[in-house]
């Protein structure tokens, strides 16, 4: 008898795509890009995996004050597409955490092709025992990762413990909303058996409870109904398809899952906030 499937087996399962690098490759190409001379911008489709994609990392980056000396940590990175515009443009030194193999795989290919390997790596791991010493870093970043974790206190005290004294956290995640429950399949899960949602009064107290102190808090529910919105819009006009989008990463159920996304935001069952702590000197 087969030993059951560990939950963290499951969230990889649901992430996977074993030629994934090859097919990012080839929707670039489908999409006139250059794939020998890569620019940051010709990836923004694809590698920034949250709602209002590049945009929602240029607002989360400017509240933080980045600059080239401080090393930052990027939870749950994805392909690397945060963790490449902040080495980019701040010249700081970004490591990228992901519980996907194939992700990091595909993160450390790309940055390679766009010439910032001096800048940025990446490590496969979990967030609930986050592979590197107390202290390690002066910003943790992370971007709709949270919603595979159920061990919502363990998270936090570990991004509390590799931060340095007043390093800062960023993050801009989904949390539960007043309603529910949530429309299934979504891009984070199929169904609830891999998704945990903390609501925003949660999310306080275990940010204080593990030491992160907020300083800053913005619910941008409505800008990502507007996103959605618009976004929907494009759909329907004459090539409003790309080849080169979110669809590359999670395959035929990204229309489905997207719809239910938006859904789910329209009807307050989940909600979208960006937050910066800071955490507290012992």
């Amino acid at each position: 008898m087969l030993p059951p499937i560990s939950q963290n087996g499951i969230v990889q399962g649901h992430y996977s795509r074993p030629d994934l690098g090859e097919a990012i490759m080839a929707a670039l190409s489908t999409a006139a890009k250059d794939i020998n001379h890569l620019k940051l911008e010709d990836l923004a489709p694809v590698d920034e995996f949250h709602i209002r994609g590049k945009e929602a990392t240029l607002e989360l980056a400017s509240q933080v004050k980045l600059n080239s000396n401080h090393k930052i940590l990027d939870v749950g990175c994805g392909i690397g597409g945060a963790s490449r515009y902040l080495a980019s443009k701040y010249g700081c030194y970004v490591t990228g955490l992901d519980l996907t193999d194939e992700y990091c795989r595909v993160a450390q290919s790309l940055s390679d092709r766009l010439g910032l390997a001096s800048h940025v790596n990446y490590r496969q791991g979990s967030a609930l025992d986050i592979p590197f010493e107390d202290n390690s870093f002066d910003v943790v970043w992370t971007q709709h990762a949270a919603m595979n974790i159920a061990d919502k206190p363990k998270l936090y005290s570990e991004i509390a413990r590799v931060l340095r004294p007043d390093g800062c956290f960023a993050m801009y995640d989904i949390l539960a909303g007043p309603v529910s429950p949530l429309y299934y399949p979504v891009p984070w899960a199929r169904d609830s058996s891999i998704s945990f949602l903390a609501t925003p009064d949660k999310l306080h107290e275990l940010l204080e409870s593990a030491g992160l102190h907020i300083l800053s808090w913005h619910d941008t529910s409505e800008v990502g109904r507007l996103w959605f919105k618009e976004g929907a819009t494009k759909m329907q006009q004459p090539g409003g398809s790309p080849s080169l989008g979110l669809h590359v990463l999670l395959g035929p159920d990204y229309r489905i899952m997207s719809q239910n996304l938006a859904r789910n935001l329209n009807e307050n069952r989940i909600v979208l906030i960006e937050c910066v702590a800071q955490k507290l000197p012992v």
